[in-house]
């Protein structure tokens, strides 16, 4: 249990990387959606 505080740690550290590349992936596609053309969209 000595390695307990370093794993968790770690594991907290790598979710927060995560959800901080997501998290600036979906911002910058918003913001390059908002430039398209509603009827270029094909998504919708």
């Amino acid at each position: 249990m000595e390695d307990a505080g370093f794993i968790f740690g770690s594991y907290l550290l790598t979710f927060a990387a995560v959800g901080l590349v997501a998290w600036r992936y979906v911002r910058s596609g918003r913001r390059l959606a908002r430039r398209v053309p509603d009827e270029e969209k094909y998504w919708l």
